[in-house]
């Protein structure tokens, strides 16, 4: 289990053109838990790329692709489509009800302070079905714009400010998240929060997107649980050789620079097996 991972920056990315995407046949389930039948995870060990930085053109090879809410989603591909869920976007705190903001003992907001982002607080029923309408808005316009699954960052948010949310308090919420998802026929990840995967289905999760699970031993915790339903995400030359090689031949494994930047923008980095 981490508390301190390494996350990626996420910034806002303008919404790119790029049409309809065509459908993907529904998998069968794995033997670790059932998505309802409508909803289809992403193919296990697809050529993926994260590209909630900004999108551009898939390179070859890639046919199942993550981009932020923001943008649409690329044409003839499976598409993820990312929402800040448990904390806001930088410089976004205006765009929330107040009184949803966690603020500590003095009333000032709690952040996280690594990405200037406020957190949401879920300690109680109503906020956090107030949250997930709001969040849930989002992933309308993510089933609206042809995406076919949904990744909620910020699962382990608890794990980080422990002071202040518990484990319970998360899981209730993400059910909120992963039963509005299924009404839209979207697929649902869960976001790292490797310690958790054991309540995969009690949640409502189809699949796991898993930042530097290889550089932190943590892969074997997330297929335990969604089988081959797994999307590794590195940031180094370490944790890719080590997820390559311990995990390339079963799962969707990519490396990206921290701020993951579009093609074309400098320091942009992607590298796979």
């Amino acid at each position: 289990m981490r508390i301190n991972r390494v996350r990626t920056r996420r910034c806002l990315a303008a919404a790119a053109a790029v049409g309809a995407i065509a459908l993907v046949p529904s998998l069968a389930p794995d033997s670790a838990g059932a998505a309802p039948q409508s909803v289809s995870p992403p193919p296990a060990h697809a050529g993926f790329d994260y590209q909630i930085g900004g999108p551009y053109t898939p390179p070859a090879g890639v046919s199942v692709v993550s981009r932020d809410h923001s943008a649409s989603p690329a044409a003839g591909l499976y598409n993820i489509c990312y929402v800040n869920a448990f904390q806001t976007q930088e410089g976004a705190e205006g765009e929330w009800d107040s009184d949803l903001l966690l603020r500590d003992s003095n009333g000032k907001v709690v952040k996280d302070d690594g990405w200037d982002e406020a957190v949401l607080d879920i300690r109680t029923a109503s906020k956090r079905q107030r949250i997930a309408d709001k969040v849930n808005g989002w992933i309308d316009d993510c089933a609206a714009k042809g995406f076919q699954a949904v990744e909620p960052d910020n699962f382990d948010t608890f794990d980080r400010f422990p002071d202040y949310l518990t484990q319970g308090q998360a899981e209730s919420y993400i059910k909120l998240l992963s039963a509005h998802a299924h009404s839209k026929n979207l697929a649902i990840a869960q976001k790292n929060t490797a310690q958790l995967s054991d309540d995969r289905t009690a949640n409502g999760l189809d699949f796991a997107v898993a930042e530097e699970c290889a550089d932190y031993n943590e892969c074997g915790d997330y297929t335990a649980a969604f089988g081959n339903h797994v999307i590794v995400i590195e940031y180094s030359a370490k944790g890719l050789k080590k997820a390559c090689s311990n995990w390339g031949s079963q799962l969707s494994v990519v490396r990206r620079d921290l701020d993951v930047v579009p093609k074309g923008t400098s320091g942009y980095l992607r590298q796979t097996c």
